[in-house]
């Protein structure tokens, strides 16, 4: 039995004394403790495959803020890693993919699954050491990149503005789309499941790059694959983020999942009108009214919290900035706790 079980609570759509609080990115640069620690490890990648230290940035957050829960520390781009696509981390660039996919014979050769799964016993490890640590005081989210999203970097081979190769991709080769798309909905769901036996108490899939994608185009290549994730994981609540994809809420609220999270362009008035009402919403607060005075942040926390009707878990409309004044993380945190 968890001591702050709120996250779930709110997530299977009970009433709660308030809602539960925590942020997308809470483990990372806002934190000096943080810090200190990326900078025992040469790069980024080594640091998400030493569980100890997984554990540790873990449950940073959860000491300094109080949070009410924590969300494993990872990346999404282990799964393309595991399927047999190696990225690397350049430094103020972001990922880059030495190898894309860019025809039939470089989907083919991904491994998938369980058997591509089953790499990722570091990240498994980190979970386990992260759940005996926190002792049962609040729920562990466990995550994973979307389908749509993870593809996109796979073809486009790094991060970009338009996506543009990834995008002539879908118009060119749809049907080897479908086959890229549905590996690593497999590799996913055989991961996201593992997380789950190993004790992650909730999941989320971001959606990173849903915005890029047409309304016709997202409900194709997209939303089938969020669906079958989300009727793969029957054992705890499933979170969906699907960044500015305001367009297709209707869709989103009719998946296999427990809550939505909503962006900061998203009112949720509106789309509570747009999702089943026995879902719980979750944000969506812009992440930049956090370098406001604090006297702001609680006005703004608390104006947010008011727009929403129903079961709501209190969070940013997207991760937290890593410049974001550490004071003001607090202030939102503690207003919504206050409530």
């Amino acid at each position: 039995m968890l001591k702050n079980d709120l996250l779930l609570q709110a997530a299977n759509g009970q009433k709660t004394s308030r809602p539960p609080v925590w942020l997308m990115r809470q483990a990372g640069r806002i934190l000096p403790q943080y810090r200190k620690l990326r900078s025992s490890f040469s790069g980024f990648r080594e640091f998400i495959k030493t569980p100890d230290a997984v554990a540790e940035a873990t449950i940073q957050p959860v000491d300094e803020l109080g949070v009410d829960a924590a969300i494993l520390f990872s990346d999404i781009l282990v799964i393309p890693e595991a399927m047999g696509l190696e990225y690397h981390l350049v430094e103020k660039k972001g990922p880059l993919f030495p190898t894309t996919i860019t025809d039939l014979a470089g989907i083919e050769s991904l491994q998938s699954g369980a058997e591509a799964a089953v790499k990722l016993e570091y990240v498994y490890e980190g979970l386990r050491l992260t759940k005996a640590a926190l002792n049962d005081r609040i729920p562990l989210i466990g995550f994973a990149g979307a389908p749509w999203t993870l593809a996109a970097y796979m073809i486009e081979g790094s991060g970009s503005k338009t996506f543009s190769k990834a995008k002539k991709f879908l118009y060119q080769h749809p049907d080897w789309a479908h086959l890229l798309l549905e590996k690593i909905t497999e590799t996913t769901i055989a991961y996201l499941n593992t997380k789950i036996d190993q004790g992650a108490n909730l999941v989320q899939v971001f959606d990173s790059w849903a915005g890029i994608l047409s309304p016709a185009h997202y409900r194709k290549f997209a939303v089938p694959y969020i669906q079958k994730i989300c009727s793969s994981l029957d054992r705890v609540p499933v979170t969906v983020f699907a960044k500015n994809a305001w367009f297709a809420l209707e869709e989103l609220g009719q998946l296999d999942c427990q809550v939505v999270g909503l962006d900061w362009n998203t009112h949720p008035q509106k789309a509570r009108a747009l999702i089943d009402p026995s879902k719980c919403l979750q944000g969506n607060l812009d992440p930049c009214a956090l370098y406001a005075d604090t006297q702001e942040v609680e006005r703004l926390t608390k104006q947010m919290v008011h727009s929403f009707d129903g079961p709501h878990i209190a969070n940013l409309g997207h991760g937290v900035y890593p410049d974001t004044p550490l004071d003001s993380v607090r202030c939102f945190v503690d207003t919504i706790q206050s409530l």
